[in-house]
């Protein structure tokens, strides 16, 4: 398949590896910021395979899981009242809120419905006139376009029962606070390929420049990930910080103009919590003001929500690369995607649920023997 197969082929992998070690002289420690890429680091043993002296550090890269627990609480209130069609991507149904989660508000006889599109909630909206439809907005800047387009299309056609809960993040300044972090030892960021192709890279020569860490743009697919490890190697290598686009295929320097142009309308920047993080300035975006009758956290007053996050859960940790997963006690044990403490055990996204998914029980696990990407 066209640029899926030939970013996977083990001949060229192994070429990418011989070249980081033949340029690594000393001990780096590089954050990728995506959960998608997470999860190919994890599922081919590319961490395993790279020098001793490059660390792999698991950044607040999955959206299900940086969504703070009073989000996820206020969404359970909403989808537990009458009258309400409560409307979600499936990878949120399953994240704990505090003391149920979406699937449990499903059996207790609330509306919950999985959807594959904000635009399906829309029309079931419209479908149904007399009940009020929500649709759970969640994620980065790569999902945020749609979901303001939804709203947009909301108001343009009149649907006054449809409103969206909101908690969109965006990375740069989640970049900022982990730099800014007293315990940080990033040295370099392998950045998020979709986010870029809708933001493009204007916000992160600045980043570089100020932290002095090389940033460089990378897709998904294995051979993305050692691409993306090797240009940031050999820029921390020569002593260089500077911003470099590994993802042309799909990123455009300036990004997606049409999609930046549909946000700057819909929503308005705001300061945003982090599950297990905190809040982080100027880090999300909420409804602007022409739209604020679509704002569910608004029209269903859900405003003071009591939350109570799972003493054992260190997902906090985990977010901030401080931790990886199978060092936490609960990890696998009392914690595992049947029975998860917090969203990144069973987000399809989250670094624990990449662990536990490939089997990476013991931080001892060596490589399989296969090739770890074909």
């Amino acid at each position: 398949m066209k640029y899926l197969d030939e970013f996977q082929d083990p001949d060229l992998a192994r070429r990418l590896l011989d070249d980081i070690h033949s340029v690594v002289t000393r001990p780096w420690a590089l954050m990728e910021v995506c959960g998608g890429q997470t999860h190919t680091i994890i599922r081919h043993g590319i961490d395993q395979l790279l020098p001793d002296q490059v660390e792999l550090i698991h950044g607040p890269g999955c959206p299900v899981c940086v969504t703070p627990l009073e989000v996820i609480d206020k969404a359970l209130e909403i989808a537990s009242r009458p009258g309400v069609i409560f409307c979600s991507f499936g990878d949120m149904l399953r994240v704990p809120g505090t003391g149920r989660d979406l699937f449990q508000v499903r059996g207790e006889g609330g509306d919950v419905r999985v959807v594959y599109s904000p635009l399906d909630a829309l029309h079931i909206a419209q479908q149904n006139p007399d009940r009020e439809v929500v649709f759970f907005g969640i994620g980065f800047e790569t999902t945020a376009p749609p979901n303001a387009m939804t709203v947009y299309q909301a108001r343009k056609l009149g649907i006054k029962n449809f409103s969206l809960l909101v908690s969109h993040v965006r990375v740069p300044p989640a970049i900022k606070a982990i730099m800014e972090s007293p315990n940080c030892r990033v040295q370099g960021f392998l950045a998020a390929g979709h986010v870029c192709s809708v933001m493009g890279v204007g916000e992160y020569p600045e980043l570089a420049d100020r932290y002095r860490v090389p940033i460089v743009v990378t897709g998904f697919e294995p051979l993305d990930i050692l691409e993306g490890v090797r240009r940031t190697v050999l820029q921390l290598e020569r002593g260089e910080h500077t911003v470099d686009n590994a993802y042309p295929r799909a990123v455009r320097p300036e990004g997606n103009p049409a999609a930046q142009a549909m946000l700057a309308d819909v929503f308005e920047g705001t300061d945003r919590a982090w599950r297990g993080i905190g809040v982080i300035p100027d880090s999300g975006w909420r409804l602007s003001s022409r739209y604020r009758d679509f704002d569910a956290e608004h029209r269903f007053s859900v405003g003071d929500i009591d939350t109570r996050e799972p003493a054992e859960c260190r997902s906090g940790e985990v977010l901030q690369g401080l931790l990886k997963p199978n060092e936490c006690a609960a990890f696998g044990t009392t914690c595992t995607p049947r029975n998860p403490l917090g969203a990144t055990m069973v987000s399809s996204e989250g670094a624990c649920a990449a662990y536990y998914l490939y089997r990476r029980l013991d931080i001892t696990t060596a490589p399989l023997e296969a090739s770890p990407v074909a």
